[in-house]
C-alpha cells in the first residue's frame, strides 16, 4: 500500500498548478485514505469495525484509480506511470477484496 501512495504523490508533483485544489488534492487524499482506513480499522480490533474500514479503504482505492486514469486522459501523467500505479492498485484491491469477502 505504501508504494501506491508514494507513486501517486510522486506523479502529482507534475500536475498543472491550476489543479492544485482539484484533481491533485483529491487524488492524493483518496490514495492516502486507502492506507489510513486500513490501519485505522486494524487498530480497532473488532471484526465488524475492521470490515467497515476495509470497505471504506476499497472505495477510496476505486476513487483514486479513477482519478489516475482521468489524469492520464488529461495528459497530467504518462501512460507508463498510469499503468504502474493502476497495477499497484489492482494488487491492493485484490488483497482488500479477499479480506472483506472472508469476513462476510
Amino acid at each position: 500500500m505504501d508504494t501506491y501512495v508514494h507513486a501517486v504523490y510522486d506523479a502529482t508533483k507534475k500536475f498543472p498548478q491550476d489543479e492544485l485544489f482539484g484533481a491533485t488534492s483529491q487524488l492524493k487524499r483518496s490514495a492516502l485514505s486507502v492506507v489510513l482506513n486500513y490501519i485505522e480499522g486494524y487498530a480497532r480490533q473488532q471484526k465488524n469495525t475492521y470490515r467497515h474500514f476495509l470497505e471504506i479503504s476499497y472505495g477510496s482505492l476505486k476513487e483514486s484509480q479513477y482519478l489516475v486514469e482521468f489524469s492520464r486522459q488529461r495528459g497530467y501523467i504518462s501512460a507508463v506511470i498510469c499503468k504502474d500505479i493502476l497495477q499497484y492498485g489492482e494488487e491492493i484491491g485484490a488483497m482488500l477484496w479477499s479480506t472483506i469477502s472472508k469476513m462476510k
